[in-house]
């Protein structure tokens, strides 16, 4: 019951009832990714390409996509990682989704939001004006 209560008033938790039905009538499988999310494609967008989608493990977030799939899902190549032999290059880091607005996001020191005491204004700064 709670599932089906998130999927009626919420677009964050993984799919609504609208895109869990469309994807029941129109949606072909095409792949998981490590993460598991379940990538699907079917019927045609506005521009007459095969539509194209995702339905996210956990919160919908769209840099959890890893770029292997973020090449398909973007109709920049035609064939998804699931059905070819994709390995990432060696130089190519893991893939880390954005923790922008998240408790593991990143703060630099003197930010408001970091831990300890903002440093002092030295007011070595001297702001530029027009002309000067």
């Amino acid at each position: 019951m709670k599932n089906f209560l998130l999927q009626f008033f919420t677009w964050w938790s993984s799919q609504t009832l609208a895109t869990r039905y469309h994807t029941w009538r129109h949606g072909t499988e095409v792949g998981r990714d490590e993460a598991g999310n379940i990538y699907y494609e079917g019927g045609t967008d506005s521009e007459g390409r095969t539509r194209r989608w995702v339905i996210y493990k956990d919160l919908v977030e769209a840099s959890q996509i890893p770029a292997g799939w973020h090449g398909w899902i973007h109709h920049r190549v035609d064939t998804p990682p699931s059905r070819e032999n994709y390995k990432p290059w060696e130089w190519q880091k893991p893939h880390q989704p954005n923790l922008t607005g998240t408790a593991a996001a990143y703060r630099p020191k003197g930010s408001l939001l970091g831990a300890g005491r903002r440093p002092q204004v030295t007011g070595d700064y001297d702001a530029w004006t027009p002309g000067s």
